[in-house]
């Protein structure tokens, strides 16, 4: 078993990266060593692109990341965050003017333990700093070698345009699955219009549609998935046609592919440019994700597969986070 690469603008990654944000927070406790081995496994199966963030964990996320590359460096596509803030009682906000890239990138340097970043990603945009200030100084970033590319995370589309005329981004990362196509309707156009990566992150809905998980009783009391608005006992219950949807298209198939599997081969059936990041802090099923990257999808299949995600109930995010992404 192994996995391709792909470009995100002018960068060679992996056809498929590994999220590394649920071995430290969101989805119950972690387990570092078998996390560690995860990311080796990883890298053994050709996944060159691992992702992490400054607020993972309150940055136990990099440093995690960093003593499991510490001896790999030169195997790994290394990307990370920064613009993601919050206040003593827990509320969130984005921050993006250049002083605090400057501060953030050298905190985020010191906990990887590394000399640079290969793809450094605005986390939420800023909307009391001009897009073009930032990347101006992420621009400089780049040319002091600090960090080799950037990216943006959960923008718009006129974002998009107004960064690349500063800087061309190398990508864009943004929730997208059979049951989030929020950025087909812009932000995918533009950045196939400008040379501009996608990066989908949760492109197994959260879990959701691996089918493993039909009640929100399951979920542990510390996991994230209990604030999000599609995991409601209500929703969770009506979305759940979504999975058997899925899962009937996996059932005809004679080669045991699962409906995670299926799920997954369609976000990356979306283009050469597009490279999903799925989460998992454990080797079995990173094993199961990279092996979706070698499923061939019938165009009927394909279509089938987008019709199960029309009917999706809820949001994505609660009100006061969903006003954070798009801008």
């Amino acid at each position: 078993m192994a996995i391709g690469t792909r470009k995100l603008g002018s960068l060679t990654v992996s056809a498929q990266g590994l999220g590394c944000m649920g071995m430290s927070q969101s989805y119950g406790a972690g387990d570092e060593s078998e996390s560690i081995a995860t990311i080796h496994r990883a890298l053994d199966l050709g996944v060159t692109l691992l992702d992490t963030a400054n607020v993972y964990g309150g940055g136990a996320n990099e440093e995690l990341v960093g003593r499991a590359i510490a001896d790999r460096r030169d195997r790994v596509v290394l990307a990370t965050k920064f613009g993601i803030v919050r206040d003593a009682d827990g509320n969130q906000a984005a921050q993006g003017d250049p002083a605090y890239v400057r501060t953030c990138v050298e905190q985020s340097l010191r906990r990887l333990g590394v000399d640079h970043i290969d793809l450094y990603y605005q986390h939420r945009v800023d909307p009391d700093t001009p897009i073009e200030d930032t990347v101006g100084a992420l621009r400089e970033l780049i040319d002091a070698g600090t960090i080799r590319h950037y990216g943006l995370s959960e923008c718009g589309a006129d974002t998009v345009r107004r960064a690349h005329a500063v800087h061309p981004p190398a990508a864009v990362q943004s929730e997208w699955s059979l049951w989030t196509r929020d950025i087909e309707d812009s932000v995918a156009p533009v950045c196939a219009e400008l040379g501009v990566g996608i990066v989908p992150f949760s492109p197994l809905g959260r879990g959701f549609l691996t089918g493993s998980i039909t009640s929100a009783g399951q979920l542990g009391e510390n996991d994230m998935r209990r604030g999000l608005p599609r995991f409601s006992a209500d929703n969770l219950s009506a979305n759940l046609a979504v999975v058997d949807a899925v899962r009937a298209v996996a059932e005809r198939r004679d080669d045991g592919a699962t409906p995670g599997q299926l799920a997954l081969a369609w976000v990356q059936s979306r283009g050469d440019h597009v490279v999903p990041i799925p989460g998992t802090k454990r080797r079995g099923y990173l094993e199961q994700n990279v092996a979706a990257a070698e499923l061939h999808l019938s165009a009927g299949e394909l279509a089938e597969l987008e019709a199960a995600g029309s009917g999706v109930t809820g949001e994505r995010y609660p009100a006061h986070l969903q006003r954070t992404v798009g801008r």
